[in-house]
């Protein structure tokens, strides 16, 4: 599976280990920045990244900066995605069953690493439902967009 990841210079040692992580799980990671930790504006790595999901470049991405907020509403912009801001387990998997989510936000000053590493790992690892009910949700939601 191939993971689009992007962020801003609060994310950025937060996104070097989520990208680590990854790498050695077995994952490929298209890494759409930062690059460093000079400031920077997050809608434009968070915005590639989303991009990349809903394009098929990637099958999954994940968005980061301080708290999370702007990366997801970042995210949320680009067509075809539905972006989860995370910051317990619980939330991580039930977006996955519930939602179908195809990209996940973290806010690295709100979660630890610790943390961020385990909701990655869940939210990675949990399947859609593909419950009926689940699915007329989504089409709902997603219909939304042609407004």
């Amino acid at each position: 599976m191939k993971i689009a990841i992007g962020c801003d210079h609060g994310a950025y040692t937060l996104k070097k280990t989520i990208v680590s992580f990854l790498e050695k799980k077995g994952y490929t990671v298209k890494d759409f920045g930062c690059f460093n930790p000079g400031s920077c504006d997050y809608p434009d790595f968070c915005g590639a990244a989303a991009r990349a999901v809903a394009s098929g470049e990637c099958q999954k991405g994940i968005v980061l900066c301080t708290t999370g907020i702007g990366a997801s509403i970042t995210a949320n912009k680009v067509r075809g995605i539905r972006c989860a801001l995370l910051s317990d387990v619980l939330s991580a998997r039930l977006t996955r069953e519930h939602n179908d989510t195809n990209m996940m936000a973290l806010g690295a000053g709100i979660v630890g690493e610790n943390l961020a590493l385990e909701i990655v790992q869940v939210w990675l690892n949990t399947e859609f439902s593909n419950e009926e009910r689940h699915k007329k949700r989504i089409q709902k939601m997603m219909a939304l967009e042609q407004e």
